[in-house]
């Protein structure tokens, strides 16, 4: 059984051998939110209980409590040059716990970053391998650089070097045209989603344009990342296929400046960017209204920088209110990733707040504590 689909239990014990040392006993008390019930709860062994525990040290009470960040879409051991030494991918890893970011998908990165998994001290990864485009067709050295006829074999590849998911890049400028184009046919997008599928995988999709969206549905893949190009016909589908959308609205914010850096050669692409930037916040609110799936993702690692998931829940908030944004960097997220909240034995992964982030988002910015693995971190 690949290691994606263990147990909560499993993973951790396979993670680090700390968890079966014996650990000072915590308790917290607050609003566990999203129930929104005032609770007491205590950290045994690196765990969360509902039963009190004589003696545990009280490490934040009359707070509100979440279970912890999920950055949907990050990338660790990444930067614009490519893959980073180890110490620059931990101080990344360190910079999203230390903002409560606990858990992350990574959405495509050329280092290997298992060795974070010995690490008690930095947040879960769940990865989906390198990302997979055509020669010429990405960001130099991001992507394993393959021709459509070898898609389903670097599938294969991708899958055992992930978790889980597959980061396939679906559209980016075409030179020869000037503007952005799907990469991949039809038949072998499908053949490779259906490979994915078979090896017990998901799927997700980076695509900007409108341009091969209805295609990308009809192969059934599982989420589409930043999807500035969605319609009001394309949304409708992916509401109704129940795909997942991780807009990455910090980033999108950086098209102006991407368009300003090419588009003297390359005009209509340039144009392009801009028109889906100007009309970025309609779409994605639309995206919400019609009730896509839609989960937090800053897509740190490139262009931007690590720790800013609460910029992104502000961005949510303004399409979707609090409490969707809320659940799309937590509770939801987390559930989708298939990694538990705040329940009875569960791994003791909690942020803290002094006020209701519902009231306010941006005392996300601020945790009052952070806990990972029955440890505080913050």
């Amino acid at each position: 059984m690949p290691w994606w689909q263990w147990s909560d239990t499993e993973r951790d014990s396979g993670q680090t051998g700390a968890m079966t040392v014996a650990m000072e006993p915590l308790h917290v008390s607050g609003v566990v939110l999203p129930e929104e019930e005032a609770r007491d709860l205590w950290i045994v062994d690196g765990r969360l209980s509902f039963t009190p525990v004589p003696g545990a040290r009280t490490i934040a009470e009359n707070v509100w409590i979440m279970p912890g960040l999920a950055d949907a879409h990050c990338h660790i051991g990444l930067d614009m040059n490519g893959a980073t030494p180890i110490d620059v991918a931990e101080q990344q890893a360190i910079d999203e716990r230390e903002v409560g970011v606990l858990l992350i998908r990574d959405a495509g990165s050329p280092s290997d970053t298992r060795w974070v998994d010995d690490r008690a001290d930095l947040p879960r990864i769940i990865r989906a391998g390198r990302h997979i485009a055509r020669p010429k067709r990405y960001i130099r050295n991001f992507a394993s650089e393959i021709e459509p006829e070898d898609l389903v074999e670097e599938i294969e590849t991708q899958i055992a070097a992930g978790d889980g998911w597959i980061k396939l890049v679906g559209d980016w400028i075409d030179r020869e045209v000037g503007d952005l184009k799907p990469l991949w046919p039809a038949d072998v997008l499908n053949a490779a989603v259906a490979r994915t599928h078979e090896l017990g995988g998901r799927i997700t999709v980076h695509h900007f344009g409108e341009e091969g969206v209805d295609e990308l549905l009809d192969a059934g893949v599982d989420g589409i990342e930043h999807g500035t190009g969605l319609t009001p016909d394309t949304i409708a589908r992916a509401a109704e296929q129940k795909v997942a959308l991780v807009p990455t609205m910090i980033n999108i914010d950086n098209f102006p400046g991407i368009a300003a850096s090419g588009e003297e050669k390359y005009p209509t692409w340039g144009k392009h960017l801009r028109a889906l930037y100007a009309k970025s916040a309609d779409t994605f609110r639309a995206c919400a209204e019609a009730g896509v799936t839609m989960y937090a993702g800053t897509d740190a690692g490139g262009m931007v920088p690590h720790g800013l998931i609460s910029d992104e829940i502000a961005k949510m908030a303004e399409i979707g209110g609090a409490e969707f944004a809320l659940g799309a960097a937590s509770w939801r997220s987390r559930e989708w990733l298939g990694v538990d909240g705040l329940t009875e034995g569960a791994s003791a992964d909690l942020v803290c707040y002094d006020s209701d982030p519902r009231e306010d988002v941006r005392v996300i910015k601020d945790p009052a504590r952070v806990v990972l693995r029955g440890v505080i971190s913050r």
